[in-house]
């Protein structure tokens, strides 16, 4: 039986959306020097004791054609063409991140750790009056989507001795945003600071200054109060 001409036409195709799943997202954000590799690597390794898979990344880089962006933003390359073009870098490295690692990880139940995310965009070109605000938060928009953390933790260390540890590190260079002047670091801290008091639910500061285990006990205390619910009782994930 032939159909009436209407019902032949297909339905326009629905945005998925996955089931509940185990997976959640953590980013560790603050300044230079503030330790965050470490940790992630600790927690990661945590979190891997328990039974829980686990994926680490980094902005910018985490996928392949991040990486490549990576290199052209720290090595000072796109300075002079300006924080607008760095903030569009940025974004572009972001979504190829996104749709190769951290989508996927999230969607087949994986925990993902990120050393810096889209918060330091907002710190380092937004906050600190480089682009407007509004223009950065449209871009966030446009590029991250639904695909926001769980819960970021803020290692909060004084500039001047983030900068001393990030100059100690052996065998690497300054970047781009090392060589800035400490004033500049200065600020980096303030913002990061008020980005906690502004979303309180979703961003924690630990202090960054005491020894490394320290910190890493206390960044295992945070996560298991804020995501103490067990896998199969996490949000469903819309991605976009």
């Amino acid at each position: 039986m032939l159909m009436p001409e209407p019902l032949k036409r297909r339905a326009p195709r629905r945005r998925s959306v996955l089931p509940v799943t185990p997976g959640r997202f953590i980013t560790f954000e603050g300044g230079e020097g503030a330790g965050k590799s470490t940790q992630v690597r600790l927690l990661a390794e945590h979190l891997r004791q328990d039974g829980i898979a686990v994926v680490t990344t980094r902005e910018p880089g985490g996928s392949a054609g991040a990486e490549i962006l990576r290199h052209v933003i720290l090595s000072g390359a796109a300075k002079p063409l300006g924080p607008l073009a760095e903030a569009t870098l940025f974004a572009a490295a972001r979504v190829d991140h996104l749709d190769a690692t951290i989508r996927p990880a999230l969607a087949a139940g994986q925990w993902v750790i990120c050393d810096r995310f889209a918060d330091s965009t907002r710190v380092y070109q937004g906050a600190l009056g480089q682009i407007d605000t509004g223009l950065l938060r449209e871009l966030e928009a446009v590029t991250v989507g639904e695909t926001r953390p769980d819960l970021t933790i803020i290692l909060d260390v004084p500039a001047d001795e983030g900068l001393g540890r990030a100059a100690a590190r052996s065998g690497v260079g300054a970047d781009r945003f090392e060589r800035e002047g400490l004033s500049f670091h200065k600020h980096l801290r303030d913002a990061f600071l008020a980005l906690a008091c502004e979303e309180p639910e979703r961003c924690v500061v630990i202090d960054g200054q005491r020894d490394i285990e320290t910190v890493a006990a206390d960044v295992w205390r945070v996560v298991g109060e804020r995501l103490e619910r067990s896998a199969n009782q996490g949000p469903s994930r819309s991605v976009r």
